[in-house]
């Protein structure tokens, strides 16, 4: 129960601009979780929500930490876009051909994408070999792929 009420709150910060408990509360409520103040007060802290000044100029909470994940997430992108000559699957395989001596990095890239598809990589000089759940989850990883890479 708390692990899933904890779950849609993480949802709802990521989703909209949530600037005070009582709209915390009224947001759960709208996904038909029923809770109190004080129960939400306790998943923001256990959850290290912090406010932060919004785009609109309003405080929101959001979860502490998120500027070096962002920064994390741009770096990986990065080697990705740099660093990946070319992709494509076969079957559940996804085949990424890189610069000399990348493979790793681009395919560690893949990894930190956090995909649940994603069962495991092996990486050689060059060229990346990426496992995934079936031969759908590869087809929708390189369409993924060239919708954020433009390749």
């Amino acid at each position: 129960m708390k692990t899933s009420r904890q779950s849609v709150i993480l949802d709802i910060i990521a989703e909209q601009s949530i600037e005070t408990q009582s709209q915390m509360l009224e947001a759960l409520q709208a996904r038909g979780v029923t809770s109190t103040q004080a129960t939400v007060s306790r998943d923001i802290k256990e959850l290290r929500l912090v406010k932060e000044i919004g785009p609109n100029g309003h405080y929101r909470y959001t979860q502490a930490g998120q500027d070096e994940v962002s920064e994390s997430a741009r770096r990986m992108e990065e080697i990705f876009r740099e660093g990946c000559l070319s992709f494509d699957h076969a079957l559940h395989t996804v085949v990424v051909r890189t610069m000399p001596g990348l493979a790793s990095a681009v395919c560690g890239a893949v990894d930190a994408m956090g995909e649940d598809a994603v069962l495991g990589s092996v990486a050689g000089d060059d060229t990346g070999i990426i496992i995934m759940r079936n031969a759908a989850a590869a087809e929708r990883l390189c369409a993924q792929l060239r919708r954020a890479y433009k390749r």
